[in-house]
């Protein structure tokens, strides 16, 4: 049963409100039932009877379910209070990789071996459970002090499409709504075609490069110009905004950010196998010894 008393979501204990955005709101909560702390994603009163936002939501609780990994967030349930959804998932103490971004890349340098990594196989573990995140960008990435990385914000996920199915899921796509974010998407992705692993690996490869560079990969003075620059044109070298950064890491970023999917490696498991058999920096740095 619900306890309404000042403090309590639920059952939940409000203890700390994390962040507030334009829908929702992360609380630190502790679960007396279970002993355990735990992060509540609570739709904001203007949109709590908005049936998108609160599906949303069940999506990131069809993804929890089906993924298991230690460098994905645990989903431990949906639930709505008076009306008010909300979602309830593992605590982890660590801010989101854009606001280490932009504490200084020089910090993050010793780690990023291992932050790339360890994104890199949480999104494996997406896909072999059958999803596609379709939002993968450095907010997206909590990390924690020693570079312990978990994947989260499964809102946007859809169903892979193998296979002969990938024809009519382009057309159908062509048909629904184009979600993501802008500096992170993929060309099929604003075109509103067919998504599969590979865009994912495309936002993963702006990411690495925005980890890297302190900044993405194109900017513009508008979203649109933005876009346009996903859809048209060659991203700087990476070796050439962060000299420190090999020629082989930087040719295998090229290729993950691709125009064309079909140039770009196969999988996120493939770009992991290529990423783990290269130099990443030119001087040796403690995580690469």
């Amino acid at each position: 049963m619900s306890r309404e008393v000042p403090g309590y979501l639920g059952p939940y204990r409000l203890l700390n409100l994390v962040h507030t955005g334009r829908v929702y709101q992360i609380w630190q909560a502790r679960d007396d039932a279970y002993n355990r702390m735990v992060a509540l994603k609570v739709v904001l009163d203007p949109f709590r009877h908005d049936r998108e936002h609160a599906g949303y939501l069940r999506t990131e609780l069809l993804v929890g379910q089906s993924v298991v990994h230690p460098h994905v967030i645990s989903i431990h349930g949906y639930d709505a209070n008076e009306g008010k959804p909300y979602l309830v998932m593992e605590w982890f103490s660590a801010p989101n990789m854009k606001k280490r971004i932009q504490q200084g890349v020089d910090r993050l340098a010793p780690l990023a071996a291992k932050i790339i990594q360890q994104a890199a196989e949480a999104l494996i573990s997406v896909h072999w459970a059958g999803w596609v995140h379709r939002d993968v960008k450095p907010d997206n990435f909590l990390v924690a002090d020693d570079g312990t990385v978990k994947l989260i914000d499964f809102a946007l996920a859809i169903r892979r499409k193998p296979g002969l199915v990938r024809r009519w899921a382009g057309w159908f796509a062509r048909r629904s709504k184009v979600q993501g974010t802008r500096n992170y998407m993929a060309p099929e992705q604003i075109r509103g075609e067919h998504v599969d692993d590979r865009t994912d690996l495309y936002g993963l490869a702006c990411t690495t490069y925005e980890l890297l560079a302190g900044r993405p990969p194109f900017s513009g003075t508008d979203p649109n110009e933005v876009l346009t620059k996903h859809l048209r044109s060659a991203a700087p070298s990476l070796e050439s905004v962060s000299p420190s950064v090999t020629p082989e890491l930087s040719q295998l970023v090229r290729r993950s950010m691709a125009k064309d999917p079909e140039q770009r490696p196969e999988s996120v498991a493939d770009f992991l196998r290529q990423f783990r058999t290269i130099r990443h920096f030119k001087a040796a740095r403690p995580a690469d010894l």
